[in-house]
């Protein structure tokens, strides 16, 4: 049994068929990715997992326990947590006041302190704005809160959507040197990434998905020698 398994899940929107019977896993402790072109269901996939989309068939199990059954605060109570794509911060309160946002399933003060240190040992400049308001923050200082919001929660499994769309190069650095760093203080990743060859490089495994199906799964290192992947995904020729 995997720490997080989804088996076979039909979505859709509408009368759009936007998954079509996708599965993967993630073991506890790994990176996995999950790549593919605009509009191939990565998103998708992952508000499903988090609750914020029904499917209409399939199971999502974390620890062996369906999470299909629960709403989305309970699913992030569960530990499961999503850092939403396009950072989706509260732009009209602080930078502290986003972070203890992120804490509303927690209880526990200590726990919450603690968290704060932890997010503001990750992200020093997050300590220094905690006053301001999140809506003057720059795109990379923004994706610094959402995930720092994201880790109030106490994440057991942290599902990344689309870290690094939008950023400079150096700030996509910075993001997926923050992602190692999460990775070498035990928590466990699933990516979407629309730069797959820095998302292949920290990632164990991979998946690909095309228009809703899941076209290939192998280690990261053999997707980075696929053909198929290197010309349609890391713009090799």
């Amino acid at each position: 049994m995997a720490f997080l398994e989804i088996e076979e899940i039909h979505a859709y929107y509408g009368h759009i068929h936007a998954l079509k019977g996708v599965s993967l896993y993630v073991e506890k402790g790994e990176i996995v990715t999950l790549i593919g072109a605009n509009g191939a269901g990565k998103s998708t996939m992952l508000k499903t997992t988090s609750g914020l989309l029904s499917p209409r068939h399939g199971s999502i199990r974390f620890e062996g326990e369906e999470l299909t059954r629960y709403r989305p605060h309970e699913i992030v109570a569960k530990g499961v947590v999503q850092v939403p794509e396009g950072r989706r911060v509260f732009g009209r309160l602080t930078v502290r006041e986003n972070l203890e946002m992120g804490a509303f399933a927690l209880s526990d003060p200590k726990l919450i302190e603690a968290n704060l240190e932890r997010v503001f040992n990750l992200f020093p400049r997050l300590k220094e704005r905690q006053k301001q308001v999140a809506g003057t923050l720059s795109g990379g200082e923004q994706q610094m809160l959402a995930t720092g919001r994201a880790l109030m929660a106490n994440p057991r499994v942290l599902l990344m959507d689309e870290p690094s769309m939008g950023l400079a190069p150096v700030l996509v650095d910075n993001i997926f040197n923050t992602i190692r760093q999460l990775h070498a203080q035990g928590t466990t990743i699933l990516l979407v990434e629309q730069n797959a060859r820095k998302a292949l490089e920290v990632a164990s495994r991979g998946y690909v998905l095309q228009s809703g199906v899941m076209v290939l799964t192998d280690t990261a290192q053999n997707l980075q020698r696929n053909e198929m992947v290197r010309k349609a995904y890391l713009g090799e020729t």
